[in-house]
């Protein structure tokens, strides 16, 4: 089914396939900064602020930044922010449709607080409110849904970071560089590449009709969490994820037990920039736990840095959930319940 042309343009109305195809070209995107003026204030905490998809580029930003960024820096998925922000805390504010009403809620209380504050959106009520204040903004581009917007969030954070210096360019640049090499390195999973030479095919077959869970490292743990939102969205597919050492510590004993038959795909996602003991802490787990739950489908990340394997790895979830969205039968592209939701909602 997966090496049928008509049947992936069929179930893939939207063209999706194809737009994954061309992820590769917004790691060039080159972001502005608009009302970019910084008072020079001492930063002390940066806090992003953000859902979903959204939040999801302020997960992997946190891990590059870990060894080194001198603020503390954590991450907001409510509509509260932190009690203790004030004028020495930095809030970017992220919402790629601009009408996330947890981010507006917590936009607004950042104002209060007298934060610093910036923008990341590609229109909606928050530019409308930054626009009217003069806040730091970045417009991305519309037109993809936030979970293929990842990028554009990566590359607009880092530049805000470099705007209110508290990072260096060399992320940013190391991201505008490795264009070519995305593409290069993302050829054979174009849904023209049957299935014997594909890779994301393959990993799709492999899970189809099971509900996944994406484990990994510390170091990973952000990419995990974007495949989970991948098959949520894409393929209309409960996904579950989580993360070693933690794992040997609770969740590890809760596959032993009942039922014998799990219906779960279990996947381990690897990096060679983890701990040497995350990798063998992952295959004793699957060995202890052989017979007790589907034995473990290993996802090799390449690149030489850990920029380029979350860069490849976006990539590679993409393509997978959606074609296992091909299989489902269902529209990678739409999220028609979260949607009514939202309109319920308003």
């Amino acid at each position: 089914m997966l090496d049928d042309i008509n049947i992936l343009k069929q179930r893939d109305p939207n063209g999706v396939l194809d737009k994954a195809a061309e992820l590769y070209k917004s790691v060039a995107w080159e972001p502005e900064v608009l009302s970019a003026a910084y008072d020079g204030r001492s930063i002390e905490r940066v806090v992003v602020t953000g859902m979903g998809g959204s939040a999801l580029a302020a997960r992997i930003v946190g891990t590059l930044t870990r060894p080194w960024l001198k603020t503390s820096y954590e991450i907001s998925q409510d509509y509260e922010l932190p009690g203790s922000i004030g004028p020495s805390t930095l809030v970017i504010a992220i919402s790629h449709s601009g009408n996330t009403e947890e981010t507006l809620a917590a936009y607004d209380q950042a104002m209060k607080k007298e934060c610093l504050v910036a923008v990341i959106t590609s229109g909606g009520q928050l530019l409308e409110r930054a626009e009217a204040t003069g806040v730091t903004r970045i417009v991305v581009p519309s037109g993809s849904q936030p979970r293929m917007s990842t990028n554009y969030h990566l590359k607009a954070i880092l530049r805000l970071l470099m705007n209110y210096q508290l990072s260096g360019s060399h992320l940013y640049d190391e991201m505008t560089d490795s264009a070519t090499w995305l593409r290069d390195a993302s050829l054979s999973w174009h849904h023209e590449v049957p299935v014997h030479e594909n890779y994301a095919k393959q990993i799709a077959l492999m899970s189809v009709g099971k509900t996944p869970v994406f484990y990994s490292g510390p170091l990973m743990a952000a990419l995990a969490y974007k495949w989970k939102i991948s098959w949520n969205e894409n393929a209309k597919n409960v996904a579950f994820c989580g993360q070693y050492p933690e794992f040997n510590h609770n969740e590890f004993i809760g596959w032993v037990s009942h039922p014998v038959e799990k219906p779960f795909a279990v996947v381990d996602i690897w990096s060679d920039l983890e701990r040497p003991r995350i990798s063998e802490r992952m295959e004793l787990s699957d060995k202890l736990l052989s017979g007790k739950r589907p034995r473990a489908i290993r996802i090799y990340i390449q690149g030489d840095t850990l920029l380029r394997q979350f860069l490849l790895g976006l990539i590679l979830a993409d393509y997978a959930s959606i074609f296992v969205a091909i299989l489902n039968n269902v529209d990678p592209e739409k999220v028609e319940l979260i949607e009514r939701l939202k309109s319920e909602l308003s």
